[in-house]
């Protein structure tokens, strides 16, 4: 269905950012659906000048600042490109105008915001885990390709341990 998204007559502009580039910032409000092309992304927030990461995107994943993106209001979260990434971008306007042209569109949108709540669901069990290596298990069953798309320190940050930690769980 995401070919089928990608192909119809949603406009897409393609944009590249560079390593550490941001696509949105904290503060701002955020009102583009991104579907990754090529690259990866973090989405984090700080807390007391401390990174909390949030979630991760890569190849063939839409991602988007969901709290400003449904209310049109100014979200905390910040996207990143952790290195060079390609995307193609909508405004909320022409994607809301492709998910109301019929009703094949709508359940596409609705299936993509159950998966959205489904995997924060899954998030907040994993930060009520308090064994780092069955919070490891979690993520790596739920997401192998993470492992290989994403540096260690920011695993390591969005499971809430070490670097050190993260790189014994993975030998072990």
């Amino acid at each position: 269905m995401i070919e089928k998204l990608l192909q119809s007559g949603i406009h897409w502009e393609h944009k590249e950012f560079k390593r550490n580039e941001f696509l949105k910032t904290s503060g701002s409000t955020d009102t583009y659906i991104y579907f990754i092309e090529k690259g990866s992304v973090r989405i984090f927030m700080t807390d007391e000048s401390e990174e909390r990461i949030i979630r991760f995107g890569y190849a063939g994943n839409i991602i988007v600042s969901l709290d400003s993106f449904l209310s049109g209001k100014p979200s905390e979260l910040y996207i990143q490109a952790i290195k060079k990434t390609t995307v193609k971008v909508s405004s909320k306007k022409d994607f809301y105008e492709f998910i109301q042209s019929n009703e094949e569109h709508m359940k596409f949108w609705i299936t993509v915001l159950e998966d959205l709540v489904l995997q924060q669901l899954e998030r907040e069990k994993d930060l009520l885990i308090n064994a780092p290596g069955e919070r490891f298990e979690r993520v790596l069953k739920r997401s192998p390709k993470l492992f290989q798309e994403v540096p260690n320190k920011y695993i390591a940050n969005y499971l809430r341990m070490s670097p050190e930690t993260l790189s014994r769980l993975k030998k072990s």
